[in-house]
């Protein structure tokens, strides 16, 4: 079973960014001994294996069984984000199902982000249809809209003016305190 670090070695060397040891610590922001202290697990591991070019020269190669790891791992991380991203589309699908009972109807997306996305594919379902909503890159000038203000980005809610504006990264970090 590969760690954050070890499956991050594994999928630079798999995608042959990295040719040295110099180049692997590099991009991961690790010491050389590090580097070389994951390199040897997972040689010992059976993970990658070393081919000498020339006297100083070595070439880092995923074995099947490194592949295979890979793989598996990032299948693994691809399920736990589409979970992710249902969990955060039903928050999002809470949050404006309670706007809604309260009557609103008119909401602008604030922020080009995948978040922004996400929001926007829950405003278009079936439950929200008779609602307007549209996307916006800025603030109108003197900030005012008629409607709630759904915010996608960082560092902007406290500068909006707005009176109904909802910070949708904060609303999640919220959720993501309550659970722990």
């Amino acid at each position: 079973m590969l760690d954050e670090r070890d499956f991050e070695l594994v999928n630079i060397i798999g995608s042959e960014i990295a040719s040295s040891q110099r180049d692997l610590s590099r991009h991961m922001n690790l010491s050389l001994g590090m580097t070389n202290m994951l390199i040897r697990r997972l040689i010992a591991k059976g993970y990658i294996r070393i081919r000498q070019l020339n006297k100083k020269k070595f070439e880092y190669i995923l074995t099947p069984e490194g592949f295979k790891e890979k793989m598996r791992k990032s299948i693994k991380y691809t399920l736990k984000t589409i979970n992710s991203i249902g969990l955060i589309k039903e928050r999002f699908r809470s949050l404006f199902k309670e706007l809604y009972t309260q009557g609103e109807r008119k909401f602008f997306i604030l922020g080009e982000s995948d978040l922004a996305f996400l929001v926007e594919m829950v405003m278009r379902e079936p439950s929200f249809k008779d609602c307007s909503v549209e996307r916006i890159k800025d603030l109108p000038s003197g900030g005012v809209v008629d409607g709630t203000i759904l915010v996608c980005q960082e560092d902007i809610f406290d500068n909006l003016a707005a009176e109904k504006k909802i910070d949708l990264i904060h609303e999640l970090a919220k959720d993501l305190v309550l659970r722990n």
